[in-house]
Order: C-alpha cells, then structure tokens, then sequence
C-alpha cells in the first residue's frame, strides 16, 4: 500500500551480501504527522514565498519529491523547484523557481507515499492546504483594455474563462467555456507584461451547454489541464494540455443528470487530482478518481446533503489538512459542507444552511481573516447573493444577505485593492452589470461599483493578466460573446 515505504524498508534492512538474509526492522505504529506549515493554511503570501512543512519527526530524503511534494497554483500552474532539508530533516522547504501570481490560490498536496526515517508512514489520507498569494496595492480602480471576441459571428454563449497558464511562460491564458458551441476556445497571453492577447486558437470540442471549470495537472506532466461539467451531454469533461495552449486528449465521464459545479480534489490521498462534479438533476455528487496518469474511472455517485445539488466549491473547511466539498442546493435554496475522509469518502458536517435564494454558484475565501474558510453564494433568479462565514469546524454560519434586483449567476472573492481583504464581485446576469462590494476587514461589504456589461454577464474571472502585482479582471459576457479585459490602475 505504501509503496515509498516499502522501497525504504528494503534498501535499509537489504543484507550486505545478496545471499544473507533480510533483518527485521521495527516499524513504530503512529504515523509520520504535519505539525505545521508556511504559509499556513488559507492565509496569504508574497509571491515568491517558500514553502515549508513541519513534521513530527524526521523524513526519509528519497520520499519527498515533485510526485509526493506537489504545488499547483491556479493561474499559474505546477510550480517547479527545489526541496532543502533542515538539519534534523523534520523540516521540508520547497523553493519555486518562478513567483506565483497575485490573487491567485495555490494547492499544496503531500501524497501518503511520504517516508518518516524510522519507516513510519504519512496517514493513509494524505495533506493538503491551500493559501491565497498577496496583492500589491492599488486604487481598486479599473479602465478597459481590449473586448475580446471569440467567434466569426455564430453564438458560443461564454459561460466563463479559466485564467490559467497553459504554455509554462509564467502568464495567464483564457479558456472560454462555451454552452451552445459546446467547445473550449484558447487566447494565449503574449507574455509582454503588456496584457494583451492572440487571437483564439482552434476550438477544441466538448460536452453541449458547458459551466463550471478547474485547473489542475492530472497527468503530473507539469502541464495544466482542466475538468469541465457539460449538463446538456450530463457528462464530464478531462482535457490534458499539451503545453502550448492546445489540448493532446479529450476524456468524455458519464456523469449525473444536469451536471453543473465541478472541482478538482485529492479525493484519496495519493497525491493525484481527482474530480468531483455535481448533479442538479439526480440531486447528488459524482466523484471521479484519477488513476495517476491523467486516465478516470466510472463516475461513483454520493449524496451532498442538499437539494438539487447545483454549485460546488473545495477547500479544508475544519483545518484536518482534508480537503472538503462546499455543495450548493439551487432547489433547497441552501449550502452544506461534505467533510473529506481522506478515502474517497465524505460525510456531512452539519444540515445545510439557508443561503437566501435558489444558489447557484459557491466560492471560498477567508474573508474575515480569522484562517477560516468562508462562504459566498450567488443565488440565481432570487437575485441576490449571500455570505456565510466559516465556524472552524465544518460548519457555516448564518447567511448575511445582499440583494442585485436581478438574476445573480456567478460569485468571486478576490482583493481588488491589495488591502490585505477579500472583496466580493456578483455577475447579474438579468440586470447586465458586474457589482463590487468593498470588505472592511471583518467580512462586511459596502457597495462599491458597478461596471456595465455589454449585454449579459456571465461571471468575472480575477487575474493579473500582465503580473505586476495587481489584480486586473477579464468579464465574460455571455451574450455578446466577448471577454472584456479590465486593467487595475
């Protein structure tokens, strides 16, 4: 089961002759533990922090490597590096080579193949943190750059954009995700600092009426891929990046009917990103497991404790260094959270908590600084959206309501004016606009500005498009079919 383990056990009681013998080794029975990190878990960091687990006790140098010891950010993909042991070797810090970007969330994910020195493995779940990366000052204040078209006239209907590195230059392209031409369409980043971008290369086909998205390298190349939930074809969709922008292979998964929410997770501890969709229709969760080169098995169905699962959301909402599942009920108008057991396997936290309308969409951050992840919700044709603040332990608090008037269809947490705090952005898609709420510091939004959409918004993807620190924004439209490019000033 252990395989790194059981690598170290025969190199350390081999015999010294090939005919003799092996010797017993005493293995001791608790585990190699993470006892701290930095950064730690869902706090915020300088670009180009290192980063660094503590354990128990000393680890075994040939267990700790980029297929044990895995970093991925979101916009800018698997980081490379190098591991430096303490003295002691109970110390492990993994320098990158390159910053990460501002705004962006990284993934830290330690597989149970990791060795302690006296034999003792990690837990069979594994360890995972994320922590968000700093935002250099700025006045919050945005002005348009480009209006990007990703048609020749025909309908796409841009249900969102990954903001994701996919040729390894250390800068965001944009996927749009497209519902009626049912395919992916690339805009490579010149890679200037200027924030512009190339024109779309060739669509690459996929389900009909595809949503939600998440990066991730499944096939451990070093390249980032997306997962993408298809509703109309109720299935989900694999994609694994070549490393220039384009796709090598397309995996079709039977899913639930009318898939929507999709993440990728280390749903079993071995270090691997797994999937996990969820199903409006027949109102549960489908969890796909990777078997390490980026192929998936058959969808395995399980409950997500609300009704009429829609959105869906990932994080380690009760600090067990487990990463869980924040399940949005559209019908049941309500979140729950799904605690990870490490196996596979998830279990309710607690009974949902109303959210205040039909939800749609669910993001996370810690949005009162307390290390805690929090809640945001977008809550559809009730037009509003709402946020619940993490307990710690799994649950949610009570839902603060704000309203838009209007059909609210994506939320984003994000620090628009590197503050230190995450502010919020709700996409209206009935009232056509993009509206920004300030946070205090405590988790409390004011309004703060609205930009006008073309016609109908889709969501706002927060990026820094040309990295010099600030978060900019690309708005997708899906009505007019454009990303409109917004830099901050």
């Amino acid at each position: 089961m252990f395989r790194m383990r059981l690598v170290a056990l025969i190199a350390l009681v081999a015999a010294s002759d090939a005919g003799a013998q092996p010797v017993p080794v005493a293995v001791p029975r608790d585990g190699l533990s993470v006892v701290r990190t930095r950064p730690a878990a869902n706090s915020s960091a300088r670009p180009g922090t290192a980063i660094s687990l503590a354990f128990d006790r000393a680890v075994l140098r040939g267990s700790i490597h980029p297929g044990t010891f895995r970093v991925f950010g979101k916009s800018t993909g698997t980081a490379d590096g190098a591991f430096v042991f303490s003295a002691d070797r109970r110390r492990v810090t993994f320098a990158p080579s390159r910053p990460f970007a501002a705004g962006e969330t990284v993934w830290v994910h330690l597989s149970r193949f990791v060795v302690a020195e006296d034999l003792s493995p990690l837990r069979p779940r594994g360890y995972a943190f994320q922590f968000g990366v700093e935002v250099s000052p700025s006045s919050g204040s945005f002005f348009e750059i480009a209006v990007l078209s990703n048609n020749r006239g025909e309908q796409t209907r841009i249900y969102g954009a990954a903001a994701a590195d996919l040729d390894n230059d250390g800068y965001p392209d944009l996927t749009t995700v497209n519902e009626v031409s049912a395919d992916l369409r690339v805009f490579m980043n010149r890679g200037d600092g200027t924030g512009a971008y190339s024109d779309y290369l060739s669509p690459t086909p996929i389900g009909v009426e595809a949503s939600p998205n998440d990066a991730a390298d499944f096939d451990n190349d070093g390249n980032t891929d997306l997962c993408v939930a298809a509703s109309s074809s109720d299935s989900a969709w694999i994609v694994l990046g070549r490393g220039d922008g384009s796709f090598r292979s397309v995996q079709e998964i039977a899913v639930g009917d009318d898939p929507h929410g999709i993440v990728a997770i280390d749903a079993d501890g071995d270090g691997d990103m797994d999937v996990v969709n969820a199903n409006n229709g027949s109102d549960d969760l489908s969890l796909m497991t990777n078997g390490g080169a980026g192929g998936f098995g058959p969808a395995a169905f399980f409950e997500g404790g609300v009704t009429g699962e829609y959105g869906l959301a990932a994080g380690d909402m009760d600090g067990d260094g487990i990463t869980d599942l924040v399940v949005a009920g559209r019908d049941g108008s309500h979140v729950s959270v799904a605690l990870g057991n490490g196996d596979g396997a998830f279990a309710p936290a607690g009974p949902p908590r109303a959210t205040g309308g039909r939800t749609w969409v669910v993001a996370l951050g810690d949005v009162n600084g307390d290390g805690q992840l929090d809640a945001s919700t977008a809550n559809s044709g009730d037009g509003n959206g709402s946020i619940l603040l993490g307990n710690g332990d799994g649950t949610l608090g009570a839902a603060a309501i704000t309203g838009l008037g209007a059909f609210a269809v994506s939320t984003d947490l994000c620090d628009l004016e590197g503050d230190g705090d995450l502010d919020w952005i709700l996409s209206s898609f009935g009232g056509g606009f993009w509206r920004f709420f300030r946070n205090d510091g405590t988790g409390t939004f004011s309004f703060w500005r609205q930009i006008d959409a073309p016609s109908n918004p889709s969501c706002a993807v927060p990026l820094d498009f040309d990295r010099d620190g600030d978060l900019d924004l690309a708005l997708t439209d899906e009505i007019a079919d454009v990303v409109v490019l917004m830099r901050n000033e």
